[in-house]
C-alpha cells in the first residue's frame, strides 16, 4: 500500500483477487457504482438517498472513497467521512457491491480496508446506516462487529433506517504494515 494519501487515487491495496483503489467520487468507476447503488436502493424502497457526494467530504484529510476492483473491473465501492473529530468518529457511507461480487468476502474486505484507513487517520469510532430491507448489508455490518445505536440523522424513517456503531481499535499488525509502507 502506498503511504501518501494526500493525492487522488494514491491508495492501493490488494486482497487476493480484489484491489482497493482510492478514487474521487466523480471518477467514472465510482460514478458507475454509485449509480448502480442508487438504482438498487430505489428498487428496494421506492426512494433512495442521493448519491451526489461532496467531493471534499471524501478526499483526504476529510475522508476517502474507495473502488474495489476484481480482475481490473470495478465491483464495489464505499467511503468514509469525518462525522465528529472531537469524538474521533467517522461515518461510513455508500458501501456497495455489484451482485457478481457478493458472497465472496469482498464486502468484509472493503469494510476492513475502510476501517483500517480511518484508524490511520485518527478515527476511533465508526457509524453507519442501512435499511431494514437490505439484509445483506445488515448481516455484513453485524458480523463485522457493528452494534445498533441511536439514530444520528434527523428525519429518517425509524421503520426503515437502522444506525450502527463500532469502536475502532488499531492492531499491532496494522501498525506494522503502516510502518513498512512509510519506510
Amino acid at each position: 500500500m502506498t503511504s501518501d494519501l494526500s493525492t487522488p487515487d494514491a491508495c492501493v491495496e490488494s486482497a487476493g483477487e480484489i484491489t482497493f483503489v482510492e478514487r474521487t467520487v466523480d471518477h467514472p468507476d465510482a460514478a458507475h457504482l454509485l449509480d448502480a447503488f442508487y438504482k438498487e436502493q430505489f428498487g428496494r424502497y421506492g426512494f433512495a438517498e442521493s448519491v451526489d457526494l461532496e467531493h471534499d467530504d471524501y478526499a483526504v484529510p476529510n475522508g476517502i472513497f474507495i473502488v474495489a476492483y476484481r480482475r481490473d473491473l470495478p465491483v464495489g465501492c464505499g467511503g468514509y467521512r469525518w462525522y465528529d473529530r472531537k469524538t474521533a468518529t467517522v461515518e461510513i457511507k455508500k458501501t456497495y457491491l455489484l451482485p457478481v461480487a457478493r458472497g465472496r468476502g469482498v464486502g468484509h474486505a472493503l469494510l476492513r480496508f475502510l476501517e483500517s484507513t480511518a484508524i490511520k487517520s485518527g478515527a476511533r469510532r465508526a457509524i453507519l446506516e442501512t435499511g431494514v430491507r437490505n439484509t445483506a448489508a445488515l448481516s455484513l455490518f453485524i458480523s463485522s462487529g457493528y452494534e445498533p445505536t441511536a439514530r444520528y440523522v434527523s428525519g429518517r424513517d425509524p421503520l426503515i433506517n437502522r444506525a450502527f456503531a463500532k469502536a475502532l481499535a488499531s492492531s499491532p499488525r496494522l501498525h506494522g504494515r503502516a510502518a513498512q509502507a512509510t519506510a
